[in-house]
């Protein structure tokens, strides 16, 4: 079975797992459904998966691989457990919510929004896009179009998905697991930029110079 099947295959089902364990965490179908919002959420979620299918994202160490890095999936992995049942459980148990429907639409266009912005990257990439922190054959450095001013647009998408599902869910529990998420994805952003200086040397310096990390004008 090559990579990208497996891929494939991974992307479905951890994208059902990670709906079903909202609609259980909601109570269920019925209570789910019922707002609109998190109809569009779910359908957002479905559409970002199957796009994701037409991407050449990989698992490849390549030629060069931070493997001490390797420890942020596994967190990422729990991290995303816990934000697909918790922040639906805590809404309806009402437990640490705020806001009404309006919160939950600007969540569920925050999804989107970041959603477009996480997928946008990887295409851009093609296999350069490792889920790995590696540098790829015939890897360049990209520091044009969405990259111009951002060093890490896919990031940025991920984190604004974050808050977009918190806030569907009008949950303050979502928003702190948002915040933890920052823990690995910081690690995962100073070694994918060690491997990049190592690699590119004056070039990818010189972009840093002229660049963000993650959020413009902040960091």
């Amino acid at each position: 079975m090559k990579i990208s099947v497996k891929l494939a295959f991974f992307a479905v089902v951890s994208t059902l797992a990670y709906l079903t364990l909202a609609i259980w965490g909601l109570g269920g179908f019925a209570a789910f459904f019922s707002h609109g919002s998190l109809v569009v959420v779910a359908l957002a979620t479905l559409i970002m998966a199957v796009a994701s299918l037409f991407t050449e994202v990989n698992l490849s160490s390549g030629e060069r691989e931070d493997r001490d890095n390797r420890w942020v999936i596994p967190a990422f992995g729990v991290i995303g457990l816990l934000s697909g049942f918790l922040p639906a459980y805590t809404d309806r148990i009402d437990f640490w919510t705020f806001g009404g429907e309006g919160v939950r639409w600007l969540g569920a266009l925050l999804f989107i929004v970041g959603g477009a912005l996480r997928l946008w990257p990887v295409f851009v990439l093609g296999k350069r896009f490792s889920g790995l922190v590696a540098i790829q054959p015939g890897h360049r450095l990209v520091t044009e179009g969405i990259y111009r001013n951002l060093r890490n647009p896919s990031y940025l998408g991920m984190m604004v998905i974050g808050m977009g599902w918190a806030l569907a869910f009008r949950s303050g529990v979502g928003l702190i697991l948002v915040a933890l998420t920052l823990i690995p994805l910081i690690a995962r952003i100073h070694s994918e930029e060690a491997l990049l200086r190592a690699q590119f040397g004056s070039e990818y310096e010189a972009y840093c110079a002229r660049s963000w990390r993650l959020i413009p004008k902040i960091y």
